[in-house]
């Protein structure tokens, strides 16, 4: 798997940063938030790097979902919001693609 070396999402997924585990498959890797907004509230990335949802291939895009899905079914997740943003006036803080999976509580419409 492709990785930037500077971008701290490819360094959980080598290992070099700590993070608390939640999901893992060959090609996803999810894991709790650090600044939860949801009493479930999990980061999920492909391991393959990819800065944005904009410049993803279809194959990245199809097995981060897959995963995600595949996640909330194994944690039996029956109601969850998926959080995507793309580029910084969006919200991107890092430049990973990660999907936010968020649970556990009431959400409101718009988001904000």
């Amino acid at each position: 798997m492709s990785a930037d070396d500077s971008c701290i999402f490819c360094q959980i997924v080598q290992g070099k940063i700590p993070a608390k585990p939640v999901f893992e498959t060959d090609t996803v890797f999810a894991f709790s938030d650090l600044s939860p907004q949801a009493p479930t509230h999990i980061l999920a990335i492909h391991k393959r790097h990819s800065a944005q949802f904009a410049h993803s291939d279809d194959t990245l895009l199809a097995e981060l979902f897959s995963g995600v899905r595949t996640l909330a079914e194994t944690l039996e997740l029956k109601d969850y919001r998926l959080v995507v943003n793309n580029g910084e006036q969006a919200g991107q803080s890092v430049f990973h693609l990660h999907v936010h999976v968020l649970s556990g509580r009431s959400f409101q419409w718009p988001p904000g």
